[in-house]
């Protein structure tokens, strides 16, 4: 083989020592897991997004809030996370209003609990497996690092019994070895960004969530006056 093709990726890989190719392989794993779940997520969250928005224009569109309740009732896997929010709350204290030995600081409080549980719960479903792309991010270099350290003790060690080593003869040992490190970079980098962005938007999602509740709660409040 010419030189090129001695340097090829796939030639690195395919001659690469045995702990080096497991190396590789885990961090090929990771990286395809990681794609799935970065659009897994993507799609999750844009679709939050969007029924969030939806959601929004319906409830401040001045319409009757026991038709919204009813709808949202009916099509809880539509109306998003919000929606089931708001069907929450509203669900408590139309409960709790129906008992007359309440106090309005108690119907509301219960309304409150009612949506801070559903909310909590959203947000959880929305944050479930970002911590395995921060945990990629962060772990996936370390691990290529490992590879190419290995890798390039594997070739010194095969030139112990060459009388003077070449840069063609020490080129291929530590080209393969680097190799480690662009994958582990190749299953981290991505990783990192997704996740920072699927945590902002989800930080965004949440204020938003939590200033519908108070918005609501006011909204509640002045309907037992």
């Amino acid at each position: 083989m010419s030189g090129n093709d001695d340097l090829s990726i796939l030639t690195l890989i395919i001659h690469a020592s045995f702990v080096v190719k497991i190396v590789m392989s885990l961090l090929l794993g990771v990286s395809f897991a990681s794609w799935y779940w970065i659009f897994r997520k993507w799609i999750a969250i844009h679709s939050a997004q969007n029924r969030t928005e939806t959601f929004e224009r319906e409830f401040w569109s001045g319409g009757d809030l026991g038709s919204l309740y009813r709808s949202a009732a009916a099509s809880r896997d539509e109306v998003g996370q919000l929606g089931r929010i708001f069907e929450a709350g509203y669900r408590e204290f139309a409960k709790l209003r129906g008992q007359n030995n309440l106090d309005a600081s108690d119907i509301i409080n219960g309304a409150q609990r009612a949506m801070r549980a559903t909310y909590q719960r959203e947000v959880d479903d929305l944050e479930a497996h970002t911590s395995f792309l921060a945990s990629a991010g962060s772990v996936s270099p370390y691990v290529g690092l490992f590879g190419t350290v290995w890798g390039i003790m594997h070739a010194f060690r095969g030139l112990g019994d060459v009388g003077s080593a070449t840069l063609a003869q020490v080129a291929p040992g530590i080209a393969e070895a680097l190799v480690a490190t662009a994958i582990g970079l190749f299953a981290a980098i991505p990783a990192v960004v997704a996740y920072n962005r699927f945590a902002h938007d989800i930080d965004r999602l949440s204020i938003r969530f939590e200033s519908f509740m108070e918005e609501f709660t006011n909204i509640l409040q002045r309907q037992l006056r």
